[in-house]
């Protein structure tokens, strides 16, 4: 069930009705809970038993975590680490095309389960809870809050990845008159829009990026799609973070925003501030501090970098590109750190516009090993943008209509401040109108979410 689906808006609407009603106020959290199991195991009813292993897994060692956090807090996020490797990365040992994989049935049962969906997710839920709940030694959370934390359906498949300290403090009873209904609204609407307008009709010209259909593009073509795509993941992304924050404040949750404009960055470093912030803060906060930061010199900083970088591009997939791909970002943030003090002295706004487009151009080259897991394949394509090619143009990419279906990004880019914002709050009543009207005219092909893989 996904969130562009006619299913799910009957869902949503059910589970609302039912949520604000006075005499469940006191089972709030019990429904959203039950709601949760039954939206994620619409699709895969088979993995609900996983799910509740790691749930009641995680919450048992956190009881024990709380007790004596030594000994039991590494036990917890080895158990959550072991669950996403086993899943993650169990065909890198075996051949999922053989007949018999281990020889032990049991063993093969749980092999063949396929990827559970949103599982990177829920595991990094499940170490920020043991990790924030027993580091300040409060008062034993009950275990339908826990299950709440870490399955509620905006934010199970795909995040934003919310902290336990931030979230679970806001599990108290709700009030209909309390809801941000605008806010909500806004929410929903703009990320439908970037899914529905932007991302499924940039991803019919972003598939021939795919193998073998790349060896078919001129030279023009290939960076041409490249940029298409870093527009598209994008709107993608972005677009379901949007639903979910707006879903979420439907139940009077406020999850963390998860994008701020990422393609007007002047470095690398800033890039992370702003592209997945719940990813980047999970890492830096649970992974990047605790292996020392920037506190024992130069080059363990660089170290610690890569590793936080190399760790993270795994964290998406098992393919080599994805480890390349992270590698690759954790070099340009050790190339440009020394770099940083001495170009901000430069007080330029032509060169802070370049700095924006080698940024954004690096960027999108790197994208190509996140579109294309197959490592050969990404050189392949890579190697092709810098070589004569007198193919011919695709039938379904047309440069006009790239541009129209890119110009929201584009434009959510660079109108956002100053007079042209106020501009357009103003404008807000049609602004949000043509949004709806071009999201239901022009809606691309669907397609799935591309952080549903994760």
């Amino acid at each position: 069930m996904t969130f562009t689906s006619w299913q799910f808006g009957v869902f949503v609407t059910i589970v609302f009705a039912i949520y604000y009603l006075p005499p469940l106020r006191t089972l709030q959290v019990q429904w959203l809970v039950i709601a949760s199991l039954f939206f994620y195991g619409y699709g895969q009813p088979q993995l609900l038993p996983l799910l509740a292993v790691a749930v009641f897994g995680t919450y048992l060692f956190l009881i024990q975590a709380l007790r004596n956090r030594r000994l039991w807090l590494p036990v917890g996020i080895a158990f959550n680490l072991a669950l996403l490797a086993f899943f993650k990365y169990k065909f890198l040992f075996f051949d999922p095309g053989a007949s018999n994989l281990s020889g032990v049935a049991p063993v093969d049962f749980l092999l063949r389960l396929p990827l559970p969906i949103g599982i990177s997710f829920f595991v990094f839920h499940n170490i920020s809870l043991l990790v924030d709940l027993t580091r300040r030694q409060g008062p034993r959370p009950d275990l339908t809050s826990v299950f709440l934390y870490i399955i509620f359906f905006p934010q199970l498949v795909s995040g934003p990845i919310t902290r336990a300290e931030m979230f679970m403090p806001q599990i108290v009873p709700k009030y209909l008159g309390d809801v941000v209904f605008v806010e909500a609204a806004k929410w929903i609407l703009t990320g439908f829009f970037f899914k529905l307008y932007v991302a499924n009709n940039l991803d019919e010209m972003t598939s021939y990026m795919d193998f073998p259909l790349y060896e078919t593009l001129q030279t023009q073509d290939r960076w041409l799609l490249v940029f298409l795509y870093s527009y598209q993941i994008y709107a993608d992304f972005f677009g379901y973070s949007a639903i979910a924050i707006g879903l979420a404040l439907l139940f009077g949750y406020r999850l963390p925003v998860n994008f701020n404009l990422p393609y007007i960055s002047k470095s690398f470093s800033e890039f992370w501030t702003r592209w997945h912030i719940s990813l980047s803060t999970w890492l830096r906060t649970y992974l990047y501090i605790p292996l020392g930061g920037n506190r024992h010199g130069v080059l363990r900083t660089c170290l610690n970098l890569m590793i936080v970088m190399g760790l993270g591009g795994l964290w998406h997939g098992a393919g080599p590109s994805y480890l390349v791909w992270g590698l690759l970002h954790g070099v340009l943030l050790v190339i440009e750190r020394p770099l940083l003090a001495p170009l901000e002295l430069i007080n330029s706004t032509l060169f802070r516009a370049a700095r924006m487009c080698f940024i954004f151009m690096c960027v999108s080259m790197l994208w190509i090993f996140f579109k294309l897991p197959n490592f050969d394949h990404a050189v392949s394509y890579l190697s092709g943008m810098f070589a004569a090619s007198t193919n011919p143009s695709p039938p379904k990419l047309f440069y006009s209509l790239a541009l129209l279906y890119s110009l929201p990004v584009i434009v959510q880019h660079f109108i956002s401040g100053g007079v042209f914002e106020r501009s357009l709050r103003r404008a807000e009543p049609y602004l949000y109108g043509s949004m709806a009207a071009l999201m239901y005219l022009e809606a691309g092909p669907e397609t799935s979410f591309i952080y549903f893989q994760f």
